[in-house]
């Protein structure tokens, strides 16, 4: 019990560590962005602008890891693969993945500013390309947002998944589940605050 009591002391101590040299890392960027504007030097403002946000990106992705399910159906998230990048002068931004399973083959992906919206959007905004005739693809709703829902058949293991993915603004929200059905997809998507997560991920 001490030993548990004090691997857990440890561990709230690097996190701790952590945090601050992120906040650090944020505050020296943003005096040299200071610095370089006083001085005229524009190229290097911009460049310690853009690594502050790539520091505040990061911040911002492990406080929506923080939003995302544990577990997808009977499949456990694995904490080692949990990703979150800054994509500060990137141009998919903000980047939070998760993955599910002993093969990871579930996962959930949050990407900020992310090339796939408008296609989506667009698919999104006529009936007919949205919903086909074989029933593989379909637009539904998920606590108001209207999204798209893919049937993924695996010919090697027989089994059916799903891709759900849901623009909010500028944010692209994926759920990916191996072995599942459209109900179970849908209402697991329905318990993730997703407003909360948009509105951080702005």
């Amino acid at each position: 019990m001490i030993l548990t009591m004090k691997n857990t002391s440890i561990f709230i101590l690097l996190i701790t560590c952590s945090m601050a040299s992120i906040a650090q890392d944020f505050d020296k960027n943003i005096a040299s962005a200071k610095s370089a504007y006083g001085s005229g030097d524009l190229e290097n403002t911009r460049f310690a602008l853009e690594q502050a946000l790539h520091e505040l990106d990061i911040v911002i992705g492990k406080e929506i890891l923080k939003q995302l399910p544990t577990q997808l159906g009977t499949a456990k998230y694995n904490e080692k693969d949990d990703n979150v990048t800054g994509g500060a002068g990137i141009a998919t931004g903000l980047f939070v993945h998760r993955s599910y399973g002993e093969q990871g083959n579930s996962s959930i992906d949050v990407i900020n500013n992310s090339p796939m919206i408008s296609s989506i959007n667009a698919i999104l905004a006529i009936p007919f390309i949205g919903n086909s005739g074989d029933g593989t693809q379909k637009v539904v709703k998920i606590q108001g947002y209207k999204a798209v829902l893919n049937k993924n058949e695996n010919e090697t293991t027989g089994k059916t998944g799903y891709t759900l993915q849901i623009p909010m603004n500028n944010t692209l929200f994926t759920i990916e589940m191996d072995d599942t059905n459209e109900s179970e997809i849908q209402s697991l998507a329905n318990t993730i605050p997703l407003s909360k997560i948009a509105q951080m991920a702005q």
